[in-house]
């Protein structure tokens, strides 16, 4: 399809950039403000496994560990306290994860450990006495085993992460403790080497949950597990996307809103329009600088994932119903844009990590108080649940596809195990997952008034990047 202006001067292009106005219009005609509720629950008692809005009722499983839709199997294949290849006991508390593609049709696994203080299981630690750090799994075609060794170690909580466009592992500490609470960058086909144990002291000094990185840039993305949470975005010296790359250093910022005044504005338009502005911060006092430049608040950070464009992240106890939003961040427009908000445990809650499927969707592991699940969001508006944990009230975490998209690996935290499940996944679409970075499904988007609607259409705004400022205090 080309971009030629239309008789109205409205391209595709900017027709995307509009993020759903049209929608949004529609929907106030009759409602007066935009909907969200249990209509975009899929029906999964009738729906075909198409995948393109569920896949189906979840099936109880007999083994009483992890409930799947029809046609779907899992195996475990890596459990805590069993042998790693060189003889040691794998280590517990199973977190974040990411496959990357290995020789001879292999799938390498990146796992993170997110435990505390105590002696370090690797040999080759960054401190002897933090429990904390990463392994790997050499996952062959029949999805088993082939080796299974330690990559990092002698961290602290090593929660989420993320990976390189180069093939590496960001294993980041949820912590701040002395020493510590930083990012660390790991290659699997070189463990344990000296890379593995320098931190990357300006990324920041946090609680660092996870991160993802813009291809197009190089720009890394860093979410806070803390309360309140920052948003940060790093900036490399070295963009090269090597490994190793990071460690040259760069200069870390954390995300405000600010007004900025329109030099066009008019009788037609409103004066003031409102942009995420980066404020430089010290990488070593960067929540205290945060604070000071009045950065944005969000209740608790979680997830990452960067595809088509867009940086995806979640607030896992954020909302009215405290049961999470997932927003997505658009730097081609520099614009922040509430996806979606929990208001029905049928839904969400609390999300934790994300990661895009091959064929579009988003989906998100939860950490809740209830059964956790792993739960799905279509560009066309539908959330359906995948998996259920049913061997214990632990979190699932570390959702991530093999390269080739054929095999979905995710962890249970605790007692650790990990999965490989398989069966009739769709198959990859690009399109589809470009589709998602600019949906607006009517039915998901957040609940803002009327007024906030017309002020966010005078300003030539999204009604999901409206809905973000009004939750973060920003009148229209």
């Amino acid at each position: 399809m080309n971009n030629d202006t239309s008789k109205n001067g409205l391209n595709r292009r900017d027709f995307l950039k509009a993020g759903g106005m049209g929608t949004l219009a529609l929907t106030l005609g009759s409602t007066g403000v935009l909907a969200l509720g249990s209509k975009a629950f899929a029906d999964t008692t009738n729906n075909p496994t198409s995948g393109f809005g569920g896949y189906g009722p979840l099936v109880p499983d007999p083994n009483g560990i992890l409930d799947l839709p029809k046609g779907f199997h899992y195996k475990i294949i890596s459990e805590e306290g069993e042998l790693m290849s060189n003889g040691t006991k794998i280590p517990g508390a199973f977190d974040g994860m990411a496959a990357f593609d290995g020789p001879n049709n292999t799938t390498i696994l990146v796992r993170n450990h997110e435990l505390g203080a105590g002696p370090a299981f690797g040999s080759n630690p960054y401190d002897a006495n933090a429990q904390g750090g990463t392994t790997a799994l050499v996952v062959g075609a029949n999805r088993e085993v082939i080796k299974e060794y330690v990559t990092s170690s002698g961290t602290i909580r090593n929660c989420a992460g993320g990976a390189t466009p180069w093939g590496t592992w960001l294993t980041c500490e949820e912590n701040r403790s002395t020493g510590h609470g930083y990012v660390f960058e790991v290659d699997p086909q070189q463990p344990e080497n000296d890379m593995s144990k320098t931190p990357i002291k300006e990324m920041g000094r946090f609680a660092h949950e996870a991160c993802a990185i813009d291809p197009s840039t190089g720009y890394v993305y860093l979410t806070e597990d803390a309360s309140p949470s920052y948003l940060y975005r790093f900036i490399p010296n070295n963009t090269s996307q090597k490994p190793g790359a990071l460690q040259e250093g760069g200069t870390l910022y954390a995300a405000a809103i600010e007004a900025v005044t329109d030099p066009a504005a008019s009788t037609f338009k409103t004066g003031q329009t409102f942009k995420i502005v980066w404020k430089k911060v010290d990488p070593h006092l960067c929540r205290e600088e945060a604070a000071e430049q009045n950065c944005i608040k969000f209740s608790r950070l979680e997830g990452a994932f960067f595809q088509e464009g867009v940086f995806w992240f979640d607030d896992t106890s954020a909302g009215d119903k405290k049961l999470g939003r997932v927003y997505r961040y658009i730097p081609h427009t520099n614009t922040l844009e509430l996806f979606y908000e929990g208001n029905d445990v049928r839904e969400m809650e609390y999300p934790d990590n994300i990661c895009m499927t091959p064929w579009g969707d988003l989906w998100y592991a939860e950490d809740g108080s209830g059964q956790d699940r792993l739960m799905g969001i279509t560009p066309e508006g539908k959330v359906y649940p995948f998996a259920a944990n049913r061997l214990s009230d632990s979190e699932l975490a570390g959702p991530t596809f093999s390269p080739d998209g054929n095999t979905l690996f995710v962890n249970i935290q605790s007692p650790g195990q990990t999965f490989a499940i398989w069966g009739p996944f769709q198959r990859r679409n690009s399109a589809r997952a470009r589709e998602m970075s600019y949906a607006a499904p009517a039915n998901l988007a957040p609940q803002v008034s009327e007024k906030v609607a017309k002020a966010a259409e005078a300003q030539g705004m999204s009604v999901l990047e409206a809905a973000a400022f009004e939750r973060h205090g920003i009148k229209l």
